[in-house]
């Protein structure tokens, strides 16, 4: 969807943290009061960097293969690749206008893919030459592509919004397959993939998941709580998957083989809109707050079934997405302030 975007200058480094003591633990399947979770101050350097094109609104970062931070500039057309060590940009003008960047993911070989959502079409960038290749969604109704996760066969997986469909790309042949999601109008959003190499997906206008079988494409979806509405997810080590409840301010979690799921009600409260996330090597799961002034990151450790909260200094303008080093590092866009950001856990 197209947004406004502002833009603020400045590099901040800051090491903080705000414990809040709002977090309450939730049964499987059931919302309501519960045992109060413990909340403590988060203990991270949260560093930023004003991304140098003003209204850039960068949207969702990714690891590349080099462990640079890079990022989609959706409102100014470009992509962009932060080196966190010296602080230098790198920006990639894409030659279709106004493509609206959106999703990103790295390949293998240092080839950067992206989803062009304001022109239906999904695009590669290689960053050696700078020169784009662009694979057009091959049905119209599929003009939005939107979050893209590579499985361990090197096939691209996306999901298309407003369209309410889900595709794969071969990026040896170019070949697109799209398949529509049963439920309609369920606006499918983040995508991952678990260890057996199966695609799982958020449902984000229904209180649904659905997992894709990937040779046939077929979907199998699964009940969350009424009311619950997942935007990103992330899959742990056990193929647990956990997601953000945006509209009730929940931190979920699904487990694919019994259909349980558990609810823990975020620190910030009912009105919190959790959002972007990722999952660390550790087994951290960490997401940002949207609906709080400033933003924050949470950290929950699934062991304890606590939560650890901070500031995000520039205050965030909504993070939608993280992605997460092999270091434990976690990478993220502050959209509404112009900024990309990298979390570090305080050891």
């Amino acid at each position: 969807m197209k947004t406004r975007s502002w833009a603020v200058k400045g590099l901040a480094v800051f090491a903080l943290g705000l414990g809040l003591a709002l977090a309450a633990g939730l049964a499987p399947g059931l919302r309501g009061a519960g045992p109060g979770a413990d909340v403590s101050e988060l203990k991270v350097t949260i560093r930023e960097w004003a991304v140098p094109t003003k209204g850039a609104h960068p949207h969702d970062p990714a690891v590349g293969a080099d462990g640079a931070l890079w990022f989609t500039e959706q409102m100014q057309n470009k992509i962009g690749r932060l080196d966190p060590k010296s602080g230098a940009f790198t920006e990639y003008a894409l030659k279709l206008a106004d493509s609206g960047p959106h999703g990103l993911v790295a390949d293998r070989e240092g080839n950067i893919w992206f989803t062009g959502n304001f022109k239906g079409y999904i695009g590669k960038l290689d960053p050696r030459t700078g020169t784009v290749t662009e694979y057009k969604i091959p049905d119209p109704k599929g003009e939005d592509p939107h979050t893209a996760v590579f499985d361990g066969q090197g096939m691209l997986w996306f999901t298309l919004q407003v369209a309410n469909m889900v595709g794969r790309l071969d990026p040896r042949s170019g070949k697109i397959d799209l398949k529509n999601v049963p439920t309609t109008n369920s606006h499918p959003y983040g995508i991952a993939i678990n260890s057996k190499g199966i695609p799982i997906f958020c449902e984000f206008e229904t209180n649904k998941m659905a997992k894709i079988d990937p040779q046939t494409m077929e979907m199998t979806e699964y009940t969350l709580p009424e009311g619950a509405r997942p935007r990103r997810m992330a899959i742990d080590a056990s193929d647990r998957v956990y997601f953000t409840d945006y509209s009730e301010g929940h931190l979920g979690r699904l487990d694919m083989t019994s259909g349980a799921v558990k609810m823990w009600a975020s620190p910030g409260g009912a009105k919190s809109a959790p959002y972007g996330m990722v999952i660390t090597p550790d087994g951290m799961v960490w997401y940002s707050e949207s609906g709080v002034k400033p933003n924050t990151i949470v950290q929950f450790d699934p062991k304890t079934e606590k939560f650890a909260r901070a500031n995000i200094p520039s205050g965030g303008g909504t993070v939608r997405n993280m992605a997460a080093t092999s270091d434990g590092r976690v990478y993220i866009a502050c959209s509404g302030v112009d900024k990309v950001g990298v979390v570090e856990p305080v050891r």
